[in-house]
């Protein structure tokens, strides 16, 4: 089980990420935009480097949601592997057998 403080700290930086998503697309935008003068890309790019880090998409990371670990996870069905073993193991997913050979 992953620390709760890594799990609500990744939960915080997820509604971050959503709520700065629009500001953060329109920032870029400007900023790509080569028909726009340099002063007007400058400008937006210092205002997206004022926005919060933890406001950025790829700082979320992807932790189990059962048990919240933070590797070996699988993001079909958004558990890591231990977890993902044991319902498989216990029939909890449909269709979802332990190979044996």
């Amino acid at each position: 089980m992953a620390k709760i403080s890594a799990v609500n700290r990744n939960a915080k930086r997820a509604r971050m990420a959503g709520r700065d998503k629009a500001k953060r697309i329109a920032l870029k935008n400007i900023i790509m935009d080569r028909t726009l003068p340099v002063e007007d890309r400058f400008e937006a790019s210092l205002k997206l480097a004022e926005l919060p880090r933890n406001g950025s998409r790829v700082r979320v990371r992807l932790r189990c949601k059962l048990t919240g670990r933070a590797r070996a996870n699988y993001r079909k069905f958004e558990l890591c592997r231990v977890a993902l073993r044991d319902l498989a193991s216990s029939g909890q997913i449909p269709g979802m057998v332990k190979s044996s050979w």
